[in-house]
């Protein structure tokens, strides 16, 4: 029997043929991508919370973590670190550019355990270890249960061109609220609750092209890297998977912590 995860799983869809677009996350270098492909870091299997089936519903609570990457020991893929974009002015980042520890996070607006880690883990995260500089905290769209999915990604980027990603991060995995939907109304209602000013270009910024390109490219990214499952993690390029315990994520980011400080002082 396959393990139970803490992570919602879909399959991927087919995708197109064509070149992907230009621009670093679909050009993010031939060694990572062959790097990836190769160890497959995320090559893991996922079940829906509480049952075996793919579906974003269910308690994280139903099931345990999954023995796969749950060990701060696992490989680390220097390659991989690449995917950290470091780009200081990110909206859908937090954390200095510069930061010795990336956390990279893919993650679906209706996945479960995303909300479980955002709720129970990441704000423990973030006040010891983004306040003192430690960490940086990179969110990449990877909406993979549908048209609702695709929808609340593209809102939250809308969010995040008003600088209130977060606070609609936080306002869309709130305790009930995927179960509610994310149609075009609560969609709104959502903006409106993370103090997004201007609602009417929150509107165009969701339906623009700008939008479906910025998901465009988070979602090839993961599955470039070999992802089917939310959320999805890599930490100074060790892959995570899954609503791990806070313990764990404390474990690989000093671990990555120490290493970064070993290659400063060395000069490497």
């Amino acid at each position: 029997m396959a393990p139970t995860s803490s992570t919602s799983s879909k399959s991927s869809p087919s995708k197109s043929s064509s070149a992907p677009g230009k621009g670093r996350g679909l050009a993010i270098g031939a060694a990572v991508l062959v790097a990836a492909l190769l160890l497959g870091v995320f090559s893991y299997t996922a079940t829906k919370p509480g049952s075996g089936s793919g579906s974003d519903t269910g308690s994280a609570s139903d099931t345990p973590a999954a023995d796969v990457s749950a060990d701060p020991q696992n490989g680390v893929y220097p390659e991989l670190e690449k995917l950290a974009r470091r780009d200081a002015k990110d909206p859908l980042a937090q954390g200095r550019a510069d930061a010795p520890v990336v956390l990279v996070e893919y993650a679906d607006f209706k996945c479960g355990f995303c909300g479980k880690f955002a709720r129970d883990t990441e704000p423990g995260l973030v006040k010891k270890y983004v306040d003192n500089g430690t960490l940086r905290i990179e969110w990449r769209n990877f909406p993979i249960f549908g048209a609702e999915s695709e929808a609340a990604a593209r809102a939250a980027w809308a969010a995040g061109q008003q600088g209130r990603f977060w606070q609609f991060h936080e306002a869309a995995y709130a305790e009930g609220v995927k179960e509610k939907g994310f149609k075009d109304d609560r969609l709104n209602a959502l903006a409106e609750q993370a103090g997004v000013a201007d609602l009417d270009r929150f509107k165009k910024d969701l339906d623009s092209a700008a939008a479906k390109k910025a998901v465009g490219r988070d979602t090839e990214e993961a599955y470039k890297l070999g992802a089917t499952s939310t959320p999805s993690f890599l930490i100074n390029g060790r892959p995570l998977a899954g609503a791990q315990p806070a313990e764990t994520f404390e474990q690989a980011i000093e671990q990555a912590a120490a290493t970064a400080s070993g290659k400063k002082d060395t000069g490497r």
